[in-house]
């Protein structure tokens, strides 16, 4: 009888347990507040497995020694790290140079990587563009949507130019016959597209849940270390901009790369959040056509308008994106607020260091903005993170409130500080070059760092705080048109609209 009581006691339905989406972490009851990273209102039902969908040690040899090319083994134990030997880690070029620089200078083979971008943004035509050049170069690659049919996927192919022949398709959503499939074909680099449409049969829950995104791209990293092929992983992205999924899908992944932008923008931004293999500072620039993502060759030439720079609040600064500077265009409008509470609207700029720089502005130069709405853009869709562009910044607010362009072809850079002091920025001779390069004739930098702008072809405007930059480098006032009177109300009657005309026209002593 005890023994019957047990087996009914281990035939209970498994209970559900709750994983945070942000660290991964599981728990056995709901939370609000994860215990692990404090994040809140993060927790994710997912079933758990009971013995019968939990396959056993010896069954997951199996499937994942199935899964593996024929003739490959994996090594069992611990090993020396001197006898490892370093034949197979060299860099593979995608054929794209912008790609290439974001990854540090290429694909290591048996790397697993992540893209993720908001939808609409260009991630598969990314991933098939580079899968096509990788073919092109006689590499065998093996494309999965798990999204779309194989004649969708051609059609947008066909926008890309010529299809080689070692481009290889599967639309699949298993992901046990995605890696039977890889085994037997064998390729250099495998595209899943996306990693939110893969499933496991041996596992609750539907495509996309917690449970199956997090063993699926386990499943992918054995592979990608055993057969030493390269994985490209696309991802869905919340509202918050973060993958979707468990946050642990990030941390086992080599690279999460960001593909950024507006969707009616030309441009599209490609950033390494994490790199194993290269700097996370690197930034790749493509343009969206119609045939596809173009690489733009000179970004600094891709973010400076066309229009004149000679008006009040506009202002060049360089930014310094890896190892490479940018000059990118901000455009201010400081206008009287009509409202309780002045707006502050920024687009491509942190509103925190906004906030920052104005009180600067008030406190340390002068410039009453309590009772102004203040908006601050950046051109081309480009994020502006770096310090060293809050002089340009400053000076853009500064001009479109007092009324006085920028100094024409001139370049801005200094990081400001609390006091009004203009503080170091690194690689000052690269950003000054960059501007030499684009036709600039001079620069305001900070004083500090004269010596290493010596030798840059421009005029040099060495400057302390910023109320002397907005001394030195704002030119003469123009003149802004007046604002026009209110047009009459077309609801009232001719005669009293004769009567307020007349009130108008009547000179003050009359009224008294």
């Amino acid at each position: 009888m005890k023994s019957t009581g047990k087996s009914a006691k281990s035939a209970k339905a498994p209970k559900s347990s709750f994983f945070c989406t942000a660290c991964g972490n599981e728990q056995p009851r709901w939370f609000g507040h994860c215990p692990a990273c404090g994040e809140w209102n993060t927790a994710s039902e997912a079933p758990k497995p009971g013995a019968a969908a939990t396959p056993s040690g010896a069954a997951r040899t199996s499937a994942r020694a199935r899964w593996l090319p024929a003739g490959v083994t994996r090594r069992e134990g611990a090993v020396p790290l001197a006898d490892v030997t370093l034949e197979s880690t060299e860099r593979a070029s995608t054929g794209m140079r912008e790609l290439d620089r974001v990854l540090g200078g290429g694909i290591v083979p048996g790397s697993l990587l992540l893209v993720g971008g908001d939808p609409g943004i260009g991630k598969s035509t990314l991933m098939l563009q580079l899968a096509r050049a990788y073919a092109s170069a006689g590499r065998k690659t093996l494309y999965v949507s798990g999204e779309e049919s194989e004649h969708q996927i051609r059609l947008r192919a066909s926008r890309l130019g010529h299809v080689p022949e070692q481009l290889l398709l599967l639309c699949e959503t298993d992901l046990e016959t995605v890696l039977e499939a890889a085994a037997r074909l064998e390729p250099e680099a495998l595209v899943i597209d996306s990693i939110q449409t893969l499933s496991r049969a041996d596992l609750e829950g539907g495509p996309g849940t917690v449970t199956q995104v997090r063993e699926c791209g386990l499943a992918l990293l054995h592979y990608a270390k055993a057969a030493k092929t390269a994985v490209f992983l696309v991802g869905h992205v919340t509202k918050d901009g973060a993958v979707a999924g468990p946050r642990v899908l990030e941390h086992m992944v080599d690279a999460v790369l960001y593909l950024e932008g507006e969707r009616y923008q030309h441009y599209r931004v490609l950033r390494a959040a994490k790199n194993r293999f290269g700097s996370t500072h690197e930034l790749g620039v493509f343009e969206m056509l119609e045939s596809g993502l173009r690489e733009v060759a000179n970004p600094s030439e891709a973010f400076l308008s066309d229009g004149a720079r000679d008006v009040p609040g506009v202002a060049v600064v360089a930014s310094l994106e890896g190892a490479r500077p940018l000059l990118v265009e901000v455009q201010a409008l400081v206008s009287t607020s009509f409202y309780g509470t002045p707006q502050r609207v920024t687009s491509g700029y942190d509103p925190r260091r906004l906030a920052v720089l104005l009180a600067v502005l008030e406190r340390r130069v002068g410039l009453r903005l309590g009772r102004h709405d203040v908006f601050v853009t950046v051109t081309g869709g480009f994020k502006l993170d770096d310090p060293g562009a809050d002089l340009g910044v400053a000076l853009a607010i500064a001009s479109s409130f007092r009324s006085r362009p920028v100094l024409s072809r001139t370049l801005a850079l200094g990081e400001v500080s609390l006091s009004g002091e203009l503080r170091r920025v690194p690689r000052l001779d690269a950003r000054l070059r960059e501007a030499a390069q684009m036709g600039f004739q001079r620069a305001g930098f900070p004083r500090v760092q004269q010596s290493d702008a010596e030798g840059a072809g421009l005029e040099l405007v060495p400057l302390t705080t910023l109320r002397e930059a907005c001394e030195l480098l704002l030119g003469d006032k123009v003149e802004t048109p007046r604002a026009e009177a209110a047009a009459p109300r077309q609801d009232t009657r001719p005669s009293e609209r004769l009567a307020t005309a007349g009130r108008a026209t009547r000179p003050a002593s009359e009224d008294a």
